[in-house]
């Protein structure tokens, strides 16, 4: 299976606090791998209601315009030469439901290598932000690569919007594996967040495995992330009020 090919990622999502309290989560989740080229010949809906579904315009610009070009413009204004495909991974509407708190788009050149990872982040206030994740010297990112940001989006009210993450990404053959660290101020690590999983082709047949199998995955991860929230609440973590977006809303590692 090429990289050229629509792919179905199942796995698991880790979230794991380290400070002031420790709390932790683990669930099964899945996510398609399109390859922006191939977006019309998915086997599920395009931009239409159905079951399973993807629309353009929950990525992106978020308006429907071409994801591809999004995209490429991000890459030419960092000067990143990635002149192959790239390949968003994603959760799919589900009922016409859609809610991504991260999605990865897989920019690569044309021998197939990554040069960099989008980061596209959306909180639970309906805003976004994404990380442009590359090398300075704009090299192929890989299993040893570790990339640098400075943390400038409010996610969590649990969490301050200070201090920088940490991204590794390991993609080769079936695995994708991401782990995303949140150091704070001070420099030690406060958060720890992981994407584990395996690709296969994306089929109706695979498709009806993961809708049933994870079903209402995309209520489900909004569900968690406000039973957390209570959890959190309980262990006397202090409440943050969401502070006003910063004007930014693209930024790259260093």
């Amino acid at each position: 299976m090429g990289i050229m090919d629509a792919q179905l990622l199942t796995g698991k999502v880790m979230h794991k606090r380290l400070l002031p309290k420790k709390n932790g989560f683990q669930y099964g989740i899945y996510y398609l791998a399109l390859p922006l080229s191939q977006l019309k010949k998915m086997p599920l809906a395009y931009n239409k209601f159905a079951p399973l579904s993807f629309f353009d315009k929950d990525h992106g610009p978020c308006d429907g315009s071409s994801l591809d070009n999004w995209a490429r413009e991000i890459l030419r204004e960092h000067k990143v030469t990635a002149d192959g495909e790239i390949t968003l991974i994603c959760m799919p509407r589900v009922f016409g439901y859609a809610f991504n708190p991260v999605s990865f788009w897989l920019c690569r050149d044309k021998l197939g290598q990554i040069r960099a990872v989008l980061c596209e982040v959306h909180n639970t206030f309906g805003e976004r932000h994404t990380y442009m994740c590359a090398h300075e010297d704009r090299r192929p990112v890989n299993a040893l690569s570790l990339l640098f940001a400075q943390k400038l989006f409010h996610v969590s009210p649990f969490l301050a919007r200070e201090g920088h993450y940490e991204f590794k990404f390991d993609v080769h053959d079936d695995v994708f594996n991401v782990v995303i660290n949140l150091h704070h101020e001070e420099g030690d690590i406060q958060l720890i967040t992981a994407l584990t999983g395996k690709l296969q082709a994306l089929t109706k047949a695979s498709l009806r495995y993961a809708f049933w199998h994870y079903p209402l995955v995309t209520l489900k991860a909004i569900v968690m992330i406000h039973w957390q929230a209570l959890k959190l609440v309980s262990k006397g973590i202090k409440y943050i009020p969401k502070p006003e977006q910063k004007p930014k809303k693209i930024s790259a590692t260093n």
